[in-house]
């Protein structure tokens, strides 16, 4: 992950969302007397919200872990989507 300072950031604003965005890597934008803060694509921003939606319960999170497990070891179904 880059790290660039504030005043890069404000210089290159738009061409820092761009690649952002074109790259779905996130960016740190380091402050001198404050916290960082991360600069990160929308998209890959509602992504890592599912994820912690999805893994928010103890249940949940089994379950999916189990699924994984099984397409894993060879045991998962194709189908198309109009058979569903």
């Amino acid at each position: 992950m880059d790290v660039i300072s504030f005043s890069e950031s404000r210089a290159n604003l738009k061409s820092l969302m761009d690649r952002v965005v074109a790259d779905r890597t996130p960016v740190v934008i380091a402050r001198q007397k404050a916290e960082s803060v991360v600069m990160v694509s929308l998209a890959d921003w509602n992504a890592l919200e599912e994820t912690t939606y999805l893994l928010s319960t103890p249940a949940n999170a089994r379950n999916l872990r189990e699924s994984i497990a099984e397409l894993d070891a060879g045991k998962g179904q194709e189908r198309d989507l109009v058979d569903l």
